[in-house]
């Protein structure tokens, strides 16, 4: 029916013929887009939220209260030894590395130190245990935290080709990059007793 109809004429007269079947979704197509409720977005679970808006008022005196029992029970818990195994998050040679007691890290440049030397990660972001997190703003101080490590093995990556290759242009790149890595141990993360 629509192939036989002149241009747009045909095709406005066949649409239109169809459109009095369909009452129900075109209605419900104006009734969504109305202004009737004086809203431009319609009500979602995204634009407002199902569960009623309640303003929570917090008093200063309150909020420190808050803040002197988290930071008690923090610096009892540090006293006791009673937070199990720590781990950290330090900037070091330009990345940002998740770090425990043990653990080995392999860094994509050479560092100063030599073998069998320790060092300190002065950078520390974040520490956490079990049941506490002290988050850095950017840096935990430093006599907060100590993170320590050990220079184990200083040496070369594999050879890795660089290949650039135009064709139809007689053009070849060929290189090789071998870069120098170090292997890095982290022996303790040590907690100052006190928080202040």
């Amino acid at each position: 029916m629509i192939a036989t109809g002149s241009g747009c004429a045909g095709l406005w007269r066949a649409c239109s013929t169809l459109l009095p079947r369909h009452r129900l979704l075109f209605s419900a197509a104006v009734r969504a887009q109305s202004s009737l409720s004086g809203d431009l977005v319609p009500r979602t679970s995204v634009s407002r939220p199902p569960w009623p808006e309640q303003p929570t008022v917090v008093s200063e005196e309150e909020e420190r209260r808050r803040h002197a029992a988290v930071v008690s029970t923090v610096n009892q818990r540090i006293q006791r030894q009673d937070f199990g195994r720590l781990f950290a998050v330090v900037h070091f040679a330009g990345r940002q590395w998740k770090v425990t007691n043990e653990d080995l890290i392999l860094i994509e440049n050479q560092i100063e130190a030599q073998c069998g030397e320790r060092i300190r990660m002065e950078k520390v972001l974040l520490v956490g245990a079990e049941d506490f997190t002290l988050v850095g703003r950017p840096l935990l101080e430093k006599e907060l935290v100590r993170v320590e490590a050990t220079v184990i093995e200083k040496t070369e990556s594999w050879p890795k080709v660089h290949m650039r290759f135009w064709k139809r242009h007689r053009f070849q790149r060929k290189k090789i990059i071998v870069q120098p890595q170090t292997v890095l141990r982290i022996n303790t993360i040590e907690l100052n007793p006190r928080l202040t």
